[in-house]
């Protein structure tokens, strides 16, 4: 099923961040800010280059059972999923030409129905070039630092066909389960999969990545409407 769950966008969702968006694909909801810091790490401040982090979290009644929000905030998949975002933006900036800011992007999922990594990634950066248009305005001299559009999707198979943007049910299905980033240009920045009942062949890789190719473009459809050039 090579179908995109349907997907919303509202851009600028709140009123304080330099940027923001909430981003919704099905029944996933993501809220995704940008803030802009002159406060940066160290290693980027000996490379003389700007950074790019992000933080990911649910809320404690984003699922259908309440999670504690220490819980949330401490385990394993909340700061391997930030580590993704993050990986995933810094692909397409050039950090080198503004080396006296930092961003941080928050993605937080009050509502999870599958894809919410993805989702995050999608939202992620949209909030991340309103942000930087935001700073361009008060700093007009500013780099351009955005080489290229990422977008993201999940892709499983389940009883040997390959599905698109999974929902949760569908998910917990899956014999096996795949995100993918692109780059808008179609260059590969991260594939995350397992097996999750039996091993999958070279040819169901292929025909999960093709349809990942599907939805990618797709969802740049939706991203490139509400961001247009960037620049």
């Amino acid at each position: 099923m090579s179908q995109l769950r349907l997907i919303r966008v509202t851009p600028k969702y709140l009123k304080y961040p330099e940027g923001s968006c909430l981003f919704q694909m099905g029944n996933t909801k993501v809220v995704c800010t940008t803030s802009i810091s002159e406060d940066l790490p160290e290693h980027a401040k000996a490379a003389n280059k700007g950074w790019l982090t992000a933080e990911y979290s649910m809320l404690p009644r984003a699922t259908t059972t309440r999670s504690p929000r220490g819980r949330i905030a401490s385990g394993g998949r909340t700061k391997e999923i930030s580590r993704l975002i993050g990986r995933s933006l810094r692909a397409v900036m050039d950090l080198s030409v503004i080396p006296e800011i930092g961003l941080v992007i928050d993605c937080d999922v009050i509502q999870a129905d599958g894809g919410t990594r993805t989702a995050a990634i999608n939202g992620g950066f949209i909030a991340a070039v309103q942000a930087l248009r935001h700073w361009r305005k008060e700093n007009p001299s500013m780099a351009w630092p955005v080489r290229d559009y990422v977008t993201a999707v999940s892709v499983g198979l389940l009883d040997g066909k390959a599905f698109l943007d999974l929902d949760y049910e569908h998910d917990v299905k899956a014999d096996v389960d795949l995100n993918v980033v692109m780059t808008g240009s179609g260059d590969y920045v991260e594939i995350q999969g397992n097996a999750e009942h039996k091993p999958f062949s070279q040819s169901d890789l292929n025909n999960l990545l093709r349809v990942a190719r599907q939805g990618i473009r797709k969802i740049l459809t939706v991203q490139k409407k509400v961001l247009g050039e960037l620049r």
